[in-house]
């Protein structure tokens, strides 16, 4: 009889570490992503479905508030638009649909993956590739937003002071890895 072999995921920074003695800089444990655009009628049933707030301002988050989805953000893309990201891998296309209303949801866990930059200097070395203002007063925690590293796009969020997400398409992450290694290097962090 045959043997049964599964498949291993292929994790693209898995085992890369960088930074300094004020930075750290390390691939984003694996996670399950949706890319959600939705009309105003089903904001509501989608926030239902996915147990998370869809935020509606600008640079804002929300985190499930439930037991189970602790674990789950909801990033602010655009008028219409998120990014629904939950580290403990839970099925997100499959907790959208009781929503109703008018909505695409597309499972982009294998497109992207993340890069956590933490520490003192942690807000430094995004800002050396990055035009986004990221003084607290500016870009307070759970703010999140659409922009540039270097010369590839990311959203980046702020999950704590000084603990950023960096969120890239993965045939972009080995180029934004060693952009923040190369900043973390600099003696000015």
């Amino acid at each position: 009889m045959a043997e049964a072999l599964a498949a291993r995921p292929q994790y693209p920074l898995e085992g890369l570490v960088a930074g300094s003695a004020q930075v750290q800089i390390t691939p984003a444990a694996p996670a399950s992503r949706l890319a959600l655009r939705a009309r105003p009628d089903a904001v509501a049933p989608l926030s239902k479905a996915l147990a998370v707030k869809l935020p509606q301002k600008p640079k804002t988050s929300a985190r499930g508030t439930a037991a189970k989805t602790k674990s789950r953000q909801a990033l602010w893309l655009g008028p219409d638009e998120w990014l629904v990201i939950d580290t403990d891998g839970a099925d997100l296309m499959a907790a959208c649909q009781p929503a109703t209303g008018t909505f695409s949801a597309v499972d982009v866990s294998n497109r992207n993956t993340a890069i956590i930059v933490s520490g003192a200097a942690a807000e430094a070395v995004i800002s050396s590739g990055c035009p986004q203002d990221l003084s607290l007063k500016a870009f307070p925690v759970g703010a999140c937003a659409r922009t540039l590293l270097g010369k590839t796009e990311i959203v980046l969020l702020r999950e704590e002071e000084d603990v950023f997400r960096v969120e890239c398409w993965r045939s972009f992450s080995a180029y934004a890895f060693a952009f923040l290694a190369e900043a973390a290097r600099d003696p000015m962090v």
